[in-house]
């Protein structure tokens, strides 16, 4: 009857749930609003609207009931204390390989198709598989935590120690389950931290930088938001003269606190728009610009479905005019032979591919590398990269990213 429970209150909250602020914010006022939830009702409860939402466009024709159990089904390895809420049929075919429990569907529902989960397949970049990336959106990515420098033994003793399973990817680079509760263990943004493994990888970039020079390089980090980021470039090129930005203050302030924790005391920073014209700050050039321009998203939507669900195709344009915006507002303040990291955590060529056309075609860099990093055949995000260079001339020699 619990479980019974749970599907009703999450087919309400579905009917009441229209997108308008996050799905973790609904829910959370919801639960403070009813304090008869238990942790455990909480978990379990929301565990189906995310559940329901990770089926994204597809089946939109079934009733949201219909919908949440063909959710569920998709989403869970096994029944467990769900089969209450099945009958004989749906348990006899509940494998824990999504592939047969998708097929189990299909035969089921003639019209389901996986690639309608993520429905824009004329959008995406060149390089993703559309149907193996709509697919998944039934999988919960993992937590990844980076292993910040000196700390390489210590943080998996201490997750071995309090009996937490993870999986090394690298030598800095960890992967545990998504529920994970670590703040009591490690310490987070010292010893750690919260980044995705595709976010991680802008160190392969940061290299080739490195590359080129070991003297002290001043850094723009242009759309700071939480600052992991910049705390990524400061432990990889270590001697830098940085400075960040955003538009909202209070996003600058938990960045500050942030940054006590990381052990990053000097650095600059301001409040801006850098949409629009920035040429009222007191900037000076800069050896390095890290532009990671806001965007759709749709890289990460394996982590936040309902996002998935309620996306107007139309934003897309809208983002990659933005972006054009932002680029043409930074790029003036990159000195000659520095260096411009463009990157989005999207998936469309509109904000990818094209907006790297529009670079070449309207400055004077040289691009070195651009690389769409597929992180749904890890349980992780998707981003998109592209190196430049403000130079004519492109040393051949620097070794390729794998």
């Amino acid at each position: 009857m619990r479980f019974q429970s749970y599907f009703n209150t999450a087919i309400s909250l579905i009917k009441m749930y229209d997108g308008s602020v996050p799905l973790v914010h609904f829910l959370k006022q919801y639960f403070a609003q009813h304090k008869k939830h238990g942790s455990k009702d909480r978990k379990f409860i929301s565990h189906f609207c995310y559940c329901y939402y990770r089926l994204g466009h597809a089946l939109k024709e079934l009733s949201i009931e219909e919908k949440l159990k063909t959710a569920l089904f998709l989403c869970n390895n096994e029944a467990g204390d769900l089969h209450i809420l099945f009958d004989e049929d749906w348990l006899n075919n509940w494998k824990d390989n999504l592939h047969s429990r998708i097929d189990f569907i299909q035969k089921k529902y003639s019209n389901f198709l996986v690639e309608n989960i993520f429905p824009w397949k004329v959008e995406l970049s060149k390089t993703i598989d559309a149907k193996a990336f709509a697919a998944s959106h039934l999988i919960q990515p993992n937590l990844f935590l980076r292993i910040r420098p000196n700390a390489e033994k210590i943080v998996p003793h201490k997750l071995t120690e309090a009996n937490i399973s993870f999986q090394q990817l690298s030598s800095s680079c960890l992967a545990l389950p998504n529920t994970t509760k670590i703040d009591s263990i490690i310490d987070i943004d010292n010893e750690a931290v919260v980044q995705d493994y595709s976010s991680q990888r802008i160190e392969e970039f940061l290299q080739r930088i490195k590359y080129y020079s070991s003297l002290k390089t001043s850094v723009w980090d242009c759309c700071a938001a939480s600052g992991g980021k910049s705390i990524l470039v400061k432990d990889v090129l270590n001697n830098i003269e940085l400075t960040v930005s955003d538009i909202r203050s209070s996003i600058l302030q938990n960045l500050r606190k942030r940054f006590e924790k990381a052990g990053i005391k000097k650095y600059h920073s301001f409040v801006a728009d850098i949409a629009t014209s920035i040429s009222h700050f007191p900037l000076s050039a800069f050896n390095m610009i890290l532009c990671d321009v806001p965007c759709s998203g749709s890289g990460t939507w394996g982590r936040t479905p309902e996002q998935l669900y309620f996306f107007n195709e139309a934003a897309i344009q809208e983002y990659a005019l933005l972006q054009k915006k932002i680029i043409s507002n930074t790029i003036p303040y990159l000195n000659k032979n520095g260096f411009f990291l463009y990157i989005t955590c999207s998936v469309f060529k509109k904000e990818n591919e094209e907006n790297v056309a529009y670079i070449k075609s309207h400055f004077n860099l040289e691009l070195i590398e651009q690389k769409l990093l597929v992180g749904y055949d890890k349980k992780a995000d998707s981003m998109f990269m592209a190196l430049f260079k403000n130079s004519n001339v492109i040393d051949s020699s620097i070794p390729e990213i794998n």
